[in-house]
C-alpha cells in the first residue's frame, strides 16, 4: 500500500493515473455513443420493439448466467465510476498543486488551437460531473425523468425526455464541453504516457478532433432529433417482447 501512496502522491502518479484513467472513460464513452446511435435504426419489423430497446435488454443481460440480471453491467457501472472519481481527484489536486508550484503541466502551449479546450478543463470536468450524475438520475433510473418513464424502454423514455427545450439545450450544450474536454484530454493523456514525439504529436491531435467531434456530433443528433421531429413518437409492443 505505501508504494501504491507514494506513486499516487507524486505528480507524476497523479498524471499517470488521470491518463489511464481518462483513456477507459474515453473507450467508454465512444462505445456509449455507438449505442445511443440505434436510436435511429427503427423498430425489428417482425416484433415492433425498438431495436435500441434490445439494446437495452442485451447489456443488462450481458454476462447473467453467472452475475444474474443486469449484474455485469453494475460491475461495469463500478469500475466507470471507480475510474471517474480517481480521474476527477488528480485533476482537482493536480490544478491546486499547479496554482501553488506552477509545475510545467501538460505541453498545451505548442497548440495555440488547443487553448479554449485547455482551458475549461477544471471547470468543465466539474460541470461534466454535474452533467453525469444527472443524466444517470434521468435516462438511467429515471429518478428525475418526470415524463413517465418506463424501465427498458428505451425509445419512448428517450422520446418523451425530450419534448423539452431546455433539456435539448442542456444535453447539446454538455455536449460541446464534453468535447472539449475530450479534445484536450485525449492527445494530453498521450503526451502524459510519453507518446509526445514530432512523429506523432500531429496525428494524435487529428485524431482528438475528430473523436471530439464525432463524440458531439453523435451524442447531440439524439436530443436535437427529437425536438426537430425526424424522430417519431414511439408505437411500442408489448412489454414481454422486449425481452425475447
Amino acid at each position: 500500500m505505501s508504494l501504491v501512496r507514494d506513486f499516487y502522491g507524486s505528480t507524476v502518479g497523479k498524471k499517470i493515473v488521470m491518463a489511464l484513467t481518462g483513456l477507459v472513460l474515453i473507450g467508454f464513452v465512444a462505445g456509449h455513443m455507438a449505442g445511443n446511435l440505434k436510436i435511429f435504426a427503427g423498430a425489428d419489423p417482425s416484433t415492433g420493439v425498438y431495436k435500441i430497446d434490445h439494446y437495452g435488454e442485451f447489456l443488462r443481460e450481458m454476462g447473467s448466467e453467472m452475475f444474474g440480471h443486469a449484474g455485469f453491467l453494475w460491475i461495469v457501472r463500478v469500475v466507470l465510476l471507480v475510474c471517474v472519481v480517481l480521474h476527477a481527484m488528480s485533476g482537482i489536486q493536480l490544478a491546486r498543486l499547479n496554482r501553488v508550484a506552477k509545475p510545467a503541466g501538460y505541453k498545451v502551449t505548442s497548440y495555440r488551437s488547443a487553448n479554449a479546450a485547455s482551458r475549461t478543463m477544471l471547470y468543465g470536468g466539474l460541470f461534466l460531473i454535474v452533467f453525469i450524475t444527472f443524466h444517470i438520475l434521468h435516462l438511467t433510473t429515471g429518478s428525475v425523468h418526470y415524463r413517465g418513464f418506463v424501465e427498458g424502454r428505451v425509445y419512448a423514455n428517450v422520446y418523451s425526455a425530450f419534448q423539452s427545450p431546455v433539456l435539448v439545450a442542456f444535453y447539446v450544450v454538455s455536449m460541446a464541453l464534453l468535447g472539449l474536454h475530450l479534445y484536450h484530454g485525449t492527445w494530453s493523456c498521450f503526451q502524459t504516457l510519453g507518446v509526445d514525439t514530432p512523429r506523432w504529436n500531429k496525428t494524435i491531435r487529428a485524431a482528438a478532433k475528430v473523436l471530439a467531434v464525432a463524440i458531439f456530433v453523435g451524442f447531440s443528433a439524439v436530443p436535437v432529433s427529437v425536438a426537430a421531429g425526424v424522430l417519431q413518437a414511439p408505437v411500442q409492443a408489448p412489454v414481454q417482447a422486449v425481452a425475447q
